[in-house]
């Protein structure tokens, strides 16, 4: 199962320093705008999420059908597949999304310690 680009989104409390401490590890403003309380930080392939006021918890977060640089795939598992994939499995949904639509889409699930964990397709 492909589930696309991988990235943490964390929950923070000051967004403007968030960004300045990632910026001196190296990384550097990809997509958002503080003004709207996120920005998503990358360094190479790797990318955090920063998001002021609009959840509690770090979330992991993958995106089906795009790559690291938010590039669309050519080949990729859809959102649905990956569902039923969950399901077949036993593993519980918090959130699920409705197999009789296509294209953009959301999942979300719990590790077995609580952790959120997003599936996020956005295409």
């Amino acid at each position: 199962m492909n589930l696309g680009a991988f990235s943490i989104s964390l929950a923070v409390k000051n967004l403007k320093a968030s960004k300045e401490f990632y910026e001196h590890l190296g990384f550097s403003v990809f997509a958002g705008a503080i003004e709207n309380n996120y920005l998503i930080m990358k360094n190479e392939k790797s990318l955090i999420g920063l998001f002021q006021g609009m959840f509690e918890n770090n979330i992991l977060t993958f995106n089906p059908g795009w790559d690291e640089n938010a590039n669309v795939l050519t080949k990729y598992d859809d959102i649905r597949l990956i569902q039923q994939h969950l399901k077949s499995e036993n593993i519980q949904l918090e959130r699920e999304v409705d197999e009789k639509t296509l294209g953009p889409g959301s999942i979300v699930v719990k590790d077995p310690d609580g952790n959120t964990i997003l599936i996020d397709q956005h295409i």
